[in-house]
Formats: structure tokens, C-alpha cells, sequence
């Protein structure tokens, strides 16, 4: 076995390799001084840069977390590589003869460090694959679909896309005789072992291969292209391995890192052929997660390419999701990592769905590029999501969307652009602006304090419910609470609900059937309210009336019917229960009117707000009516 390097080759390549190339396909660096450049750290996350490379002495360290060395040290920590691979990987890069101290020889290929050999064996699937969809008549389906969606053998070439056999050893064989032994394929992701012997991982479908920041190739995604593949899934991903860690790798990177630096902008898509896509258009700057959510992994790599620590001159990450649920639940995730970034964080969703892909084939290259430039901030897409989750029409609906849109709005990184937004979320509310702007402030002091209490910012935003139970989930309904008498408007409406159960004769039976479903304000008077309107009304009120309602409601509402049924009136005679049920009637009727003026009144705001004249006109009308009904009300009491 060869020994040590030479230190005369560990020497030529400290020589021959500038530490700020190597840096900077990881870091985007800049002028930080006399003789020395700065960025953000690769090796811990922080959003002031503390990093600092001196060129000219080859060395590097950093303020923040204390590590630095040489460039051989970078490149093994960056890379996890042992000192050895790393300077046989430099000395490859500077075309630099790697001599031993046993014997002076170069190590046999078999003899390189692991993950130097897990890398070659990449390369060389990824340079097969393709040249199977170039070549193989079996590929023909691959080709056809590439076509479908606007990718000719250029744009294939471009991004080396590759076709895997549907053999199934077809790979393993050719990999062996490249000289690589199983367990280095099965350990690359490239295979697996099964009671046969290896296969391979990928059959009968679609290659992406998936790079590093540097190039290399550390795993693939395959899309599956025949109706009678046995595996179901459409998207395969490499395995987990040495190289590969999905929440560290963005596909298209290896492509985009120079523009993401330069134009200090990065595009996060859905799918491989989306990153296709927009470069193909021209919007350089776009990756792609692999089978994964965008998380925190993702975002340490892209702020430190667009060099994410400037607050006057923020970078810009935009996303691009599908305007269905998915999209939106993935749009609402990616806020909640937003405080990650000094960067500004936009959405951009084609109005009918389009992902980047389906956009170009369709309408041109012009129209991807049309798509990032009609970005909008991304906690104003997060606003609207969380507030169309609600019933506007209903008053609990519009103190739902408050409570639950209010924390937004507090977590907007600019300070200065939240007493607009405050403004705005009254207006889609339907709320006064002085509500809106309390509830943000109570929303922003939660937080706060939430972050302080774990000693650090919170990561969950207080009130922002990022995923709703699922639909099949079981809630248990809360045992409905006994209304307060204390209240003078609960006394007032458990007394008429003792007329309509004890002597619905004395009430006007139109009148009350008028009434609105939210007419009473305790949720008891609420569910008996509703048995009565599930029975026809008072108009079929009856022998055995207060046993119908009491069979109308839930089991544990039953003995507040018996009670209303049987508990005395304060009243003596026929006529001053009469008297009294009209008067109650009149009252809750009036409330009601007025509860649901302020209803309309709150949709008129949020149609005005939405530019909706036609909708805004017929409301008008519906308030109108209302303001008439109490009005004859009104003049009846006079």
C-alpha cells in the first residue's frame, strides 16, 4: 500500500490552488479590507458575514464559529473528506501528479478514498444514462416525453438526462466492468442487493442527474414513463447515502450558482423539468428541492451563494408553486422558514395553474420570464391563503381570519410595511383598520415573548396554523356551556326561548322565523334556536312542541330545553305575557337587524377593497332592506 503523500505535493497544491476559487463554488465572497474577502459561513449559520478568506497567505477562518485552516482543510470539512482525498481531488483539479512516500507511485484507482470512488461511479451512470436515451431504441417513450413538453436532444445534452434500461442489471454490469465493485455500487445508490444478487435501482425510467454545489454528481431523480412499471410512484429519488442528503442538495444548482451570485436572486421551482424550463427561458437563477420540502438545509445554501446578509440591498428569493392546495400549503410552509432570510421572500403562481414547464410548452419562453417578474411579496399570498380559510360572511368567521391572518402581518420583516398590510387585512376582513392594527400588535408582542421564553426566536409563528387538521381527523365537540343569566342580553334571550317552548302562541310567528341562525349570542340559545328552525318554525309549534325541540338537540342541551319548558316567567297574567313576548321579540329582532347590517356592511368593505362594483351595488341593496325591516320594527314600539 502506498504511504504518506509527499510534502512536496501537499506543497505544490497549496501553491497552485487560489483558496478563493475553491471558496467561492460554496461562498460568494467579496471585498472585506485590505488583502482579505469575507462571506457568510459555510460551516454554521449566521446572517452577518464572519468569514473571512486572505488570498494572499492561502488561509481562512472564521469569527463565528472559530474554524479555519488552509485550503486543503476547507475542502475536507466542506466536502467530509479525509486529508488525503482532498488533496488528491485538488491535485486533480491542478493537474498535479500525486507521489507517495512508499514507492512513489500514484494509488491504484481501487486504493482512492471512498468518497472520491462513489463520485467517479456517478459520473459514469450519469454519462451512461444518457447515452441510452441518446441511443437505445428502448428509450423511445423518454424521448417522446422530453419532446411533448419542449425539451429537444440539446436541451437534453444540456442537462444530461439520461434513460435507465428496464433490465435491471444493466448499469450494475456496466459499472463492473468499469471496475467498480458492489459495494461501492450499492453504497452510490446505483443498486441494491436482492436475493439474486444486485439490480439496479432505477429501471424503465427517466434520468435527472442530481449535482452538488461543485459538480459532481451525487444521485439522481427518475420519472417513471411506462404505464406497467411496478412501482407506482411518478418521482424516484437516490436513497439516502454518503453524497446524497436530500434536504442539503437543490437540482440545477451546479447550473445557477454563478447567476444566484451574481444576480443575487434565487427561483425555487417544483420539478426537474421546471428547472429545465426556466433556464431554457432565460431565468438562470431557478433550482429545485429533490423529494423534499424547501427547509433549512436549502436555505444556508442559497444564502450563502446570494451572499444573504445585506438589509439595504436585500437578495430575493422567489418561489413558484401550483395554485392548488399543494402549492399553497407548500407556499405557507416556506413563510414559516421566512425569517431565515435578510432576503426578500416572494411567490410567483400562474393565474391558471401553470407550473414553469407546462408555461413554456404553451406559451413561449416569454411568459416564464412574465412569471418571476409578476412575483408578490410572499406574506401577502401567505395573507390571502390564511384568510380564504375562513367564512367572511359570518361574524366568527371574520374574528377567525383576524386571528389567524394578524400574526402574518406581525412577522413582516420591514417594520415599516406593517401598518399598511394592517390596513389592507381590514379591508379583505371586512373590519375596522383600528381592530386589525390592535390584533397585529397583540400578535407581534406574542411572538416576542414566545421567542424570549426559548431564548431565541420562535419557530413557529404564534396563531399560524401552516397545515389544517386533515378532514378524516376526529374532533370532539366541546360540551356546550350553560349560559351566564347574568348577562342582561342572555336573560333576554333565554326568556323569549321560554316563550317559543311555553306559550309560542303570544309571539308573531313570522317575525320570529325571520330571525337570523346567529340572532342569539349564547351558543346554547344558538343550538336550541336551531332545533326550532330545523322543526319548520314556530309555525308548527303544537301538541308535544317542547319535546320535538328537546329530541332536536344534542344530549347535552336536553336538560336546558326541560328547564326553559318548565322555569317560570315573570309575569302573572295572559296579558303581561303578551306584552312581554312581543317586547323580547321586537328587541332580539332589532339586535339581529343591526348584527347583520354590520355583516353586509363588512362585505361591502371587502368588495370595495376587491374593486367589485356589480357585487358592492347588490350588497347595498341587501343593507337597504335591512335598515328598512328595523325601521318598521322601530314604529311598532313607538
Amino acid at each position: 500500500m502506498p504511504g504518506r503523500i509527499r510534502a512536496e505535493v501537499v506543497a505544490a497544491v497549496k501553491e497552485r490552488t487560489p483558496i478563493e476559487d475553491v471558496v467561492r463554488e460554496h461562498v460568494t465572497l467579496r471585498q472585506g479590507g485590505v488583502g482579505s474577502m469575507k462571506g457568510l459561513c459555510p460551516f454554521h449559520d449566521e446572517k452577518s458575514p464572519s468569514f473571512n478568506v486572505r488570498p494572499q497567505l492561502g488561509v481562512w477562518h472564521c469569527f463565528g464559529c472559530g474554524e479555519g485552516g488552509d485550503v486543503i482543510s476547507f475542502v475536507q470539512k466542506v466536502d467530509h473528506l479525509t486529508f488525503s482525498e482532498a488533496v488528491e481531488r485538488l491535485a486533480d483539479r491542478a493537474g498535479i501528479p500525486v507521489e507517495y512516500e512508499e514507492g512513489g507511485a500514484p494509488r491504484r484507482r481501487e486504493d482512492v478514498g471512498r468518497r472520491t470512488r462513489l463520485v467517479e461511479a456517478g459520473r459514469v451512470a450519469e454519462q451512461w444514462y444518457a447515452e441510452q436515451l441518446a441511443s437505445s431504441p428502448e428509450a423511445v417513450p423518454g424521448r417522446r416525453f422530453l419532446s411533448e413538453r419542449g425539451f429537444d436532444r440539446e436541451a437534453a445534452a444540456r442537462f444530461t438526462v439520461g434513460f435507465a434500461p428496464r433490465s435491471g442489471e444493466a448499469l450494475t454490469k456496466h459499472l463492473r466492468d468499469k471496475g467498480f465493485t458492489d459495494d461501492e455500487i450499492v453504497t452510490a445508490g446505483l443498486a441494491a442487493r436482492g436475493s439474486r444478487g444486485l439490480y439496479d435501482r432505477f429501471r424503465g425510467r427517466l434520468m435527472w442527474p442530481i449535482h452538488d454545489v461543485t459538480g459532481d454528481c451525487v444521485g439522481f431523480g427518475a420519472r417513471r414513463i411506462f404505464d406497467d412499471d411496478r412501482i407506482e410512484a411518478k418521482y424516484l429519488n437516490t436513497s439516502e447515502t454518503p453524497l446524497f442528503k436530500k434536504s442539503q442538495v437543490l437540482y440545477g444548482l451546479d447550473l445557477a450558482k454563478r447567476a444566484v451570485a451574481g444576480q443575487r436572486q434565487a427561483v425555487v421551482v417544483e420539478g426537474y423539468t421546471d428547472v429545465m424550463a426556466c433556464h431554457l427561458a432565460g431565468v438562470d437563477t431557478a433550482v429545485a428541492t429533490c423529494g423534499t420540502a424547501f427547509g433549512t438545509d436549502h436555505i444556508k445554501v442559497v444564502r450563502r451563494l446570494m451572499r444573504d446578509d445585506d438589509d439595504v440591498y436585500p437578495a430575493e428569493v422567489v418561489f413558484t408553486f401550483d395554485g392548488d392546495a399543494a402549492g399553497q400549503k407548500a407556499a405557507l410552509r416556506a413563510f414559516g422558514e421566512d425569517q431565515r432570510f435578510v432576503s426578500q421572500t416572494y411567490v410567483a403562481v400562474e393565474p391558471n395553474g401553470l407550473d414553469p414547464c407546462e408555461l413554456r410548452q404553451q406559451h413561449g419562453d416569454e411568459a416564464v420570464r412574465q412569471l418571476v417578474a409578476s412575483k408578490v411579496p410572499l406574506f401577502e399570498f401567505a395573507i390571502a391563503t390564511t384568510i380564504a380559510r375562513f367564512d367572511l360572511n359570518t361574524a366568527v368567521g371574520r374574528v377567525q381570519a383576524l386571528r389567524a391572518a394578524a400574526p402574518v402581518v406581525a412577522q413582516i420583516k420591514d417594520r415599516s410595511l406593517r401598518p399598511e398590510y394592517a390596513r389592507r387585512l381590514a379591508g379583505h376582513v371586512g373590519i375596522d383598520v383600528e381592530e386589525a392594527r390592535r390584533a397585529v400588535a397583540a400578535a407581534g408582542r406574542a411572538a416576542e415573548q414566545s421567542g424570549n421564553r426559548a431564548g431565541g426566536p420562535s419557530e413557529r409563528r404564534p396563531g399560524f396554523e401552516l397545515e389544517p387538521a386533515a378532514p378524516d381527523q376526529v374532533v370532539e365537540r366541546p360540551v356546550l356551556p350553560r349560559p351566564d343569566p347574568r348577562d342582561p342580553t342572555v336573560a333576554m334571550e333565554r326568556q323569549l326561548l321560554q316563550c317559543v317552548l311555553q306559550a309560542p302562541w303570544v309571539l308573531d310567528t313570522d317575525e320570529f322565523d325571520a330571525l337570523g341562525e346567529d340572532a342569539f349570542t349564547a351558543e346554547m340559545h344558538r343550538v336550541v334556536h336551531s332545533a326550532v328552525r330545523s322543526l319548520g318554525g314556530l309555525a308548527e309549534a303544537g301538541q308535544g312542541w317542547h319535546e320535538r325541540v328537546a329530541a332536536e338537540v344534542p344530549d347535552d342541551a336536553r336538560s336546558y330545553v326541560t328547564d326553559l319548558t318548565v322555569s317560570e316567567l315573570p309575569v302573572i297574567s295572559e296579558e303581561g305575557l303578551s306584552r312581554l313576548g312581543a317586547s323580547l321579540q321586537v328587541e332580539i329582532a332589532q339586535r339581529d337587524l343591526v348584527r347583520r347590517e354590520r355583516d353586509v356592511h363588512s362585505r361591502m368593505q371587502r368588495l370595495d377593497a376587491a374593486g367589485d362594483a356589480v357585487g358592492y351595488m347588490a350588497a347595498l341593496r341587501e343593507a337597504q332592506v335591512l335598515v328598512e325591516r328595523r325601521r318598521a320594527l322601530a314604529a311598532r314600539t313607538d
